[in-house]
């Protein structure tokens, strides 16, 4: 499945699982990511985001947003948005 840089992680809470993407495309709930680094590769489904501590459906190109990661993902991994 063809796939589309949208961000790269800056910060991981290890305590609470949740990963902070600097986005540089849109992102919305539902849509499958492929997140990408070093350590790390794994794909999962958004099942929720939240922008300084707001949920929100969608994040747009210039947005830090947190996102609860089903694995440890650490800063400078690539997240990619898989396209069906």
């Amino acid at each position: 499945m063809p796939e589309k840089e949208i961000g790269v992680i800056t910060h991981y809470y290890g305590k609470i699982g949740v990963g902070i993407i600097q986005l540089s495309d849109t992102l919305k709930v539902g849509d499958t990511i492929h997140i990408k680094g070093h350590a790390t590769d794994f794909t999962q489904t958004v099942s929720s985001m939240q922008i300084e501590h707001q949920n929100v459906q969608e994040a747009k190109a210039g947005d830090l947003v947190g996102l609860k990661v089903e694995q440890k993902v650490h800063p400078n991994d690539r997240v990619f948005k898989v396209t069906p």
